[in-house]
This record gives C-alpha cells, sequence and structure tokens, in this order.
C-alpha cells in the first residue's frame, strides 16, 4: 500500500545561496587556482571540472561565505535545463574546493528532518526537472529565480526511510561512478598511446628512425603534414526534407560534454528543430563549432538507425586513418588553440566546417596508423560498452527515484 508523507517546500527546510558576482576580466587558467562552478559547467548531475574558470587561491579565506562543501547541491539559474536534462550537480567528497559565482543556486539543509543526501536525489529527480522547465521565463537568456526553487513542493518521509532511500540511489550511483572511472582509464591509455607515438615520437622502432624537416618541425622519415581534409570528409551528408525519416534521434549541441554523448531526443522530422540535419554514422568525432574552447567533441559509437546531429556541429568522418586516430588528432590542446584562434565572433566565438578542413595534421606511415588502430579501437568499443551500462544504471535509477519518493514502494523496516 502507498504510503502519503506530508508534503513541503524546498523553503521550508533549505537554505538557498546565490553565487558571487566574479569579474570574468580576473579569471584565471592556473591549475594551482581555486575553480569556479558556474552554469556553464554544471551538467546533468555533475560538474564539468575540465572547463572551470578559476580564481586566485590568495582570495579563498575572503570568500567563506561562497565556498561548496561536500553534499551541496547545485542548480544552474540561467538556461537551467537543455534537451539533455536540468542543469544540477552536486559536490562530492573528492571534489577539489570549489567556489559558487553568481546565477547559480547553492543549497543546503538547513533543516535535521531533510537528509542532505535524500536532497540531492529530490533536485536529480523527474518531479523537480518537470516543475522547472514551465516555470522559465526570458527570450535571451531563460532563468528561474531562488524563490522559484524555494517554492517547489515535495514529499518529506522521516529520516529513516530519506536515509534509506538515499542508500538505494546511492548505490546506483556508485555503480555508474566505477563505470566513469573506468572510462576515464581507458581513455587516458589511448589518449597516452597516441601522445607516445605521435607527439613524443617514441613508436614502435623509433630508435632509427630518422627525422626529415617539415612544416611543422623536425618529423620522421617517410611521415607527412595533411590537411585534414585529405584523410577525412568535413558534414559528409545531411539529411532534407525529401530524405528525411519519419522519426530520428537528436543530438543538439547541450547534450555534447567534453568526451562524450549525455542524451539524444527522439523527435519525427515534423517537430525535429530546424538543425537537425547532420547525418551522423559510426566512428564519426563531432565537435561543436560555438565556443571550441569548451571542447564539446564526442567520438560516435553505434549510433542508432537515424541519428541525426545539428548543424552547429562538425561531423568528422575518417577516410584515410583509423577513426580513433582521428579523433585523438583533433582533441589535442594545439588542435583546441588552433581552432580557437580561428574563431570568429565576439559573443559566440564559432568556427566553420572550412576551419577544419584546412587544419594540418601529422600523418605517420600506414603501418603505423594500423597498428594504433588495432591497440585503441577495442578500447573505444570498451568505452562505449561502459557508457550504455551507465545509461541502463541511470535509467533504472530514474525509473526507481519517484516510486521511492511517493512510497510506491515500501522501504520501511519490516
Amino acid at each position: 500500500m502507498t504510503r502519503k508523507h506530508p508534503v513541503v517546500s524546498l523553503d521550508d527546510c533549505v537554505d538557498l545561496l546565490a553565487g558571487f558576482a566574479f569579474k570574468s576580466q580576473y579569471f584565471t587558467n592556473k591549475g594551482e587556482d581555486i575553480p569556479l562552478v558556474k552554469g556553464e559547467n554544471v551538467s546533468q548531475g555533475h560538474i564539468l571540472w575540465g572547463i572551470s574558470k578559476r580564481w586566485p587561491v590568495s582570495e579563498w579565506e575572503s570568500l567563506a561565505k561562497y565556498q561548496l562543501r561536500a553534499g551541496d547541491v547545485v542548480v544552474a539559474m540561467d538556461r537551467p535545463w537543455v534537451p539533455a536534462g536540468l542543469k544540477w550537480a552536486y559536490i562530492r567528497g573528492d571534489h577539489p574546493k570549489a567556489l559558487l559565482v553568481q546565477r547559480c543556486a547553492r543549497l543546503r539543509s538547513k533543516s535535521s528532518n531533510l537528509d542532505q543526501d535524500f536532497l540531492r536525489f529530490v533536485i536529480g529527480g523527474q518531479g523537480f526537472e518537470n516543475y522547472v522547465k514551465p516555470i522559465t521565463t526570458g527570450v535571451n537568456i531563460p532563468h528561474i529565480s531562488g524563490k522559484q526553487i524555494l517554492d517547489y513542493k515535495f514529499p518529506l518521509p522521516p529520516l529513516p526511510i530519506q536515509q534509506r532511500i538515499a542508500g538505494i540511489l546511492s548505490a546506483y550511483d556508485e555503480l555508474i561512478e566505477n563505470s566513469q572511472r573506468r572510462i576515464k582509464i581507458l581513455e587516458a591509455m589511448a589518449r597516452g598511446l597516441y601522445r607516445e607515438w605521435f607527439v613524443h615520437f617514441r613508436f614502435p622502432g623509433h630508435e632509427n628512425h630518422p627525422r626529415v624537416a617539415s612544416a611543422l618541425g623536425e618529423i620522421p622519415q617517410g611521415w607527412e603534414v595533411k590537411r585534414l581534409s585529405t584523410v577525412s570528409e568535413v558534414n559528409r551528408a545531411q539529411i532534407n526534407a525529401r530524405s528525411a525519416p519519419d522519426e530520428l534521434h537528436y543530438i543538439d549541441i547541450s547534450s555534447v560534454s567534453p568526451g562524450q554523448i549525455d542524451s539524444t531526443t527522439t523527435y519525427t522530422f515534423a517537430d525535429a528543430p530546424g538543425r537537425a540535419r547532420r547525418i551522423i554514422q559510426h566512428g564519426d568525432v563531432l565537435w561543436s563549432c560555438v565556443r571550441p574552447n569548451r571542447r564539446s567533441h564526442a567520438q560516435v559509437m553505434h549510433p542508432e538507425q537515424d541519428t541525426i546531429a545539428s548543424t552547429g556541429f562538425a561531423v568528422l568522418t575518417a577516410t584515410q586513418v583509423p577513426f580513433t586516430f582521428l579523433y585523438f588528432a583533433t582533441t589535442t590542446d594545439d588542435f583546441v588553440a588552433f581552432l580557437s584562434n580561428n574563431a570568429t565572433g565576439a559573443a559566440y566565438p564559432a568556427v566553420s566546417g572550412s576551419t577544419f578542413e584546412k587544419a594540418d595534421l601529422l600523418i605517420p606511415t600506414a603501418s603505423l596508423l594500423k597498428k594504433f588502430g588495432t591497440a585503441t579501437i577495442p578500447m573505444a568499443e570498451q568505452i562505449h560498452t561502459l557508457q550504455t551500462k551507465i545509461q541502463n544504471l541511470r535509467r533504472t535509477r530514474d525509473l526507481l527515484l519517484p516510486r521511492l519518493l511517493s512510497g510506491q514502494i515500501n522501504v520501511e523496516a519490516p
């Protein structure tokens, strides 16, 4: 039997703090400085630390009010949701110390009746997302206010039940995090091999391999500097009204974070955004053309049929090199710097497909390319398997969440 719990508002039991107005001209990129948590690096349940701006560490103590601590829940107040889902996250114990930026809200339990871990599942649940979407206002910058967040109402079980619910859902999170750690290890292995062979030139047999002059400096003999367009196609194909499927799975720019596709949204063609045009296939590299310094890129692995990307992406299809080589070659710091230096537009710096086409890549011998593909493509397949596992775990967790919160699933001690 479903047990009903008292309904409360966040305002009854949560302290909400909006972040500080840090001046962008004083942001730093020094590793020792303090990462800032702002809307652009708050994703669906996690923080994108890799794109965080930073603030001088010398000012940490003076900004005690805006310091984040383990367990804190944060919600983006500007553009609070994207097709991939609500822009929220929580601070884990192993996260770096960080500061909260304006237009981000920090939520922290102020009541002994509300467990902080339970709170993060309330905010991460479909109920809160469904509440936020229709109340988001603003044309140029859709937003919500702190008061609107605090007005959200939800059922609050007794504390022991909250803790059991949090424990059940946290078990799924731990499995997800284990898979994410394995993904990071595999990515580091593959990228490390690319760097070892093709940046430091410590490839098999390099000891007796002479070097020659090139436009990029000295390179191993037999290697060539080529335009990206000679080893891949850029924006190979797109759909139109005559060739479009009845239904498509759409990848929007906001659905891609550094190194991964977070979600796809299914539409009928008639209802799909006008930018849903780029046809993608297995092995393609997706690169967001807008603000390339944010590194919104991903390798496409075994997409569903009729998966279509936004025209805001450049879609790179390997033709003369393994797809893993193309991915790592176009996601190095040097390549990102090339894109950023060639971006145009002050408000939204962007590049075009032709920018990618004219990029120079260092291409090794065919035999070495084959060895690299043989070593790294199985790693990409393992990463894909783990990402699929993560999606299934999240789906199961998200199905459980509303049933646990509503009391449909009884977690009371016998």
